[in-house]
């Protein structure tokens, strides 16, 4: 079985390059990457809009599908910019460990980025 993350980094390719050809689009990924990231705050603007966050309207339940229909459009976009900036999935999961671990060690006071640590920790640091 495939990995899920190689399966997405696949089908995001296909559908790039079907796009591409089909519509004649030449653009630099310097250019892609600007236009996914206008895309992807499109996409942004509509999953706030999903959920609801004008607290000075009447409120309605949050519709989850549509919710989630919204995240992955801007997963689209943002896979689509690893593919342009030459990221595999291979490399996404290994920086985003790298990452994560970073941002663990900033709330613990034990980076070396200082700034984050949570009060606790800046106690016993």
């Amino acid at each position: 079985m495939k990995d899920k993350l190689d399966v997405i980094f696949e089908c995001q390719q296909k559908l790039d390059a079907f796009l591409i050809e089909k519509r004649g689009l030449n653009f630099t990924p310097s250019e892609w990457i600007q236009k996914e990231t206008l895309a992807m705050i499109s996409e942004l603007g509509e999953l706030l809009d999903e959920a609801r966050f004008k607290w000075w309207k009447n409120p309605q339940p949050v519709d989850g599908a549509k919710v989630k229909e919204e995240l992955v459009d801007i997963l689209h976009f943002f896979i689509g910019m690893c593919l342009n900036a030459g990221m595999t999935s291979d490399e996404l999961f290994k920086i985003y460990l790298e990452k994560n671990e970073e941002n663990f060690k900033r709330q613990f006071g034990t980076s070396l980025k200082e700034g984050y640590a949570l009060a606790a920790q800046r106690a016993n640091v």
